[in-house]
Parts: C-alpha cells; structure tokens; sequence
C-alpha cells in the first residue's frame, strides 16, 4: 500500500539520512528500485515527472503498475509514489488518480501566485492524507523542457512556503538537473544554512542528485536534506549496459531480441545505482 512521504522523510530528517527519490519510467524501473528497496529494507519514493507518467500512459495506468507491483512482489517498505515538478493541473490530477504524493512546483510563478496555488494544493491533498512538496527557487537544468539556471532560493521567501503547511520544501542552492557542467561552482552551503534556519524542522529536498560528489552530499544532509532525487544516473546506467548488451551481439544470439533478455542488463545496473544511492544517503535498514 502507498503511503504518503511525510512520515518517511521527517524520520530521515531527525535520523541525519535521506530519503532517495528515483524517477520511474516504465516497468523495468519501477520494478528495480521497488526490489532494491526491499533487499537493503529502504523507504522509497518513486517519482513520477508529467511527461514519463504520460509515457507510461496517464496516472491511472501508473498507480495501477505500483500499487500492483507492491502487492505482488510483497514489497513491505514504505513506498510514496510523487508526481515530481507537478503543474498546477497536474497536481489535482495525481490526487484524484490516487498518488500518495505530490509536488506542486510553483516557482515559475512570482510569490504571490505560488502562495495561492501552493494553499489550494495542500488543501485538496491533505483531505485524502497525501503530502506536499513546494518549490522556491527554480531548480537550474532541464526538467521536461524547462531550463534554469542553477538559481538560489531566498530564505524569507521559504519560509512563506514553508509556513503554510507544506511537508516538504525544495530550494535552489546552485543545484540542477541533469549532468553537471564542468564549471559548476557547487552546491551553495551558505544559503542551505539560511534556509535551515528560517523553515525550522521543515524536511528539505535536494533536486539534481545526479553528479554532485558524496560529500557535499553527507554535508547537505546534515544541514536538512532529508529527500534527494535521482533520474539521470539511472537513465545512464540502464542506456550503457543496454548498448554494451547489443554492440556484444548478445541480441542476435538465440533468443536474445526477447525483451526480457534484452532489458535484464539495463535493469541490473538500475538496482545496483539504487542501492549505492541509499547506501550514500544512510536509507538502507531504516524502513
């Protein structure tokens, strides 16, 4: 049964851990990082961005992959499934599907409009018990076709969000999507400190898991991170050993063309990237 976020990430908050979200995009990854969590007995939060629940598709077929596979692999971990970077629409959309976990991403809205619409979120998603993430800050790199530029929250401004009663805040402290540039400055310490102190116990997230190094990961969580998301690390370990599987000929050996065959690999490299993750972010034995 899904859960909602909440309850997992403010026990990581006051544990000094993290929470790995891992953005799912058909089956293969959803059954991956569900197994994953199982064996190393890890809370997990499957992300769902628009565009890959409208691949897999709608958010009905989604919740029905999940919820189906947590009954039949007996999954016993707490599982939230979250719609990550959820548009206004989007949102209400996810709640009515059947999601247990929402981020409402307003931070392309100035403050005021955010506000209003953060408020109609949390109110529509804490009627059926599910929790909410805001944003504050656009997170830099591309997010479904959405490019900004590593920017960097401002504290008042969080703690606005984070006053109306949201669980979980993302903010910008230099981080992106994607893979890092090499002229990355960093992760911006300062800031997350700022943030820390103006929201409280208020569980942060930190978007962009991909490429940034382990310790200013360990330092992140030790100033609040309690959630971190990871996509593009995924794609790229599932996209390599899949080339590896074809450029061997492994496909053109028996029945090797067999789907099950040709994405075993790929599936493989996913649940061991899932697994070095929760080991990083000190997740693995906390469920």
């Amino acid at each position: 049964m899904l859960v909602s976020a909440k309850e997992m990430v403010d026990k990581a908050r006051e544990g000094k851990y993290a929470v790995g979200q891992f953005n799912i995009n058909n089956l293969e990854w959803t059954k991956a990082i569900l197994l994953t969590a199982e064996e190393n007995k890890s809370p997990v939060i499957l992300g769902v961005s628009e565009g890959a629940g409208k691949y897999m598709g709608g958010y009905h077929a989604v919740v029905g992959m999940v919820n189906g596979l947590i009954q039949d692999l007996n999954i016993t971990v707490p599982v939230a499934l979250h719609l990550d970077h959820g548009s206004y629409e989007g949102a209400f959309k996810v709640i009515e599907a059947g999601f247990s976990s929402v981020m409402f991403d307003g931070s392309h809205y100035d403050i005021a409009e955010n506000i209003e619409k953060t408020k109609e979120v949390i109110k529509a998603a804490n009627a059926k018990g599910i929790s909410v993430e805001a944003e504050v800050g656009a997170i830099g790199g591309e997010e479904d076709g959405v490019v900004g530029g590593g920017e960097v929250a401002d504290p008042a401004e969080c703690k606005r969000i984070a006053d109306l009663g949201v669980d979980i805040l993302a903010a910008g402290i230099g981080n992106i999507h994607g893979v890092y540039p090499a002229n990355w400055t960093g992760l911006r310490f300062d800031v997350l400190e700022e943030i820390k102190n103006s929201v409280g116990n208020m569980p942060l997230v930190l978007h962009g898991g991909t490429g940034i190094p382990d310790d200013m990961i360990a330092k992140a969580i030790s100033l609040g991170v309690a959630k971190i998301n990871v996509n593009t690390e995924c794609q790229l370990v599932f996209a390599d050993a899949t080339r590896k599987y074809i450029e061997a000929g492994k496909d053109k050996q028996g029945k090797g063309f067999d789907p099950r065959k040709l994405l075993a690999p790929g599936f493989e490299a996913i649940k061991a990237k899932v697994k070095e993750k929760m080991v990083l972010f000190g997740s693995v034995n906390r469920a």
